[in-house]
């Protein structure tokens, strides 16, 4: 308990936040072997001059990249730290819009719960309890709260027109921010853990009312497709609920609208 307390301490320092901080934006700064992969990957399909919403941009990893692939990026974060970060690093770059609100179902305020871990913030308690007791992430704390408005996927399309590509990362909040979507979408990405499906199956359900879809999937930071063939939503569901249960399984979905004929 004396350990921890020490821990959480240190953690809160000013001091400790600033020289975490300055090796957050001297990483974003650089080029990493990760990086180089995952502009491989994105490449197949962010072209220049794209329209790319990165919803829970946290600090920037992928906003890096999509800009890097000359696409036009609008970042939604509503982290007070990841904002300004985000601000720092690529605030003059013109392509880049950086929107402070989280995403939801529908407009309104919500509460966001700040983990040690600015990547494991999230706004959905069942995905925060999901992933502790697995084991995944006992070890951090979610000890802060920020009031946090949310807009919609509607209303930033009204606003910014449809994007090519859609990245989605919001730790368990996904399907309330798919919810906010009325419109099909090229491609989308969502998030996946193995202790939380349910969500990720509602979201599938959810796109393929809106037009016909096929999806893969990634496992982990892989960076590279799971399937060599992109299959149908019902085969992708029964796919995603036989990892339901697995420990430490995660990755993204991505699903492909055709939009020939609307």
């Amino acid at each position: 308990m004396m350990a921890q307390s020490i821990k959480n301490m240190v953690r809160n320092s000013a001091l400790y936040k600033a020289y975490r901080q300055y090796g957050l934006i001297k990483e974003l700064r650089g080029q990493s072997i990760q990086d180089v992969k995952m502009l491989e990957f994105y490449s197949q399909f962010v072209s220049p001059g794209n329209l790319c919403f990165d919803v829970g941009a946290n600090i920037g990893n992928r906003v890096k990249i999509f800009l890097e692939l000359q696409a036009d990026v609008v970042a939604i974060e509503p982290q007070d730290e990841c904002a300004r970060i985000l601000k720092r690093v690529f605030g003059n770059n013109h392509h880049l819009r950086i929107i402070q609100k989280a995403l939801g179902a529908r407009e309104g305020e919500a509460e966001i719960m700040i983990s040690e871990s600015n990547t494991l913030s999230s706004l959905s308690p069942e995905w925060i309890e999901a992933v502790k007791e697995s084991g995944r992430f006992s070890e951090y704390l979610w000890d802060k709260k920020q009031k946090v408005r949310i807009t919609t996927l509607d209303d930033l399309i009204q606003q910014h027109g449809i994007p090519q590509f859609i990245k989605i990362d919001v730790e368990g909040f996904e399907y309330q921010v798919i919810r906010g979507l009325s419109h099909p979408i090229p491609l989308i990405s969502l998030e996946f853990v193995s202790e939380r499906i349910e969500p990720t199956l509602n979201c599938i359900d959810h796109l393929a009312i809106l037009g016909d879809i096929k999806l893969n999937y990634s496992i982990g930071e892989s960076m590279h497709f799971s399937l060599e063939t992109w299959i149908g939503s019902e085969e992708m569901k029964r796919l995603l609920s036989s990892l339901s249960g697995e420990t430490n399984v995660f990755g993204d979905v991505y699903i492909k609208s055709d939009l020939r004929g609307l």
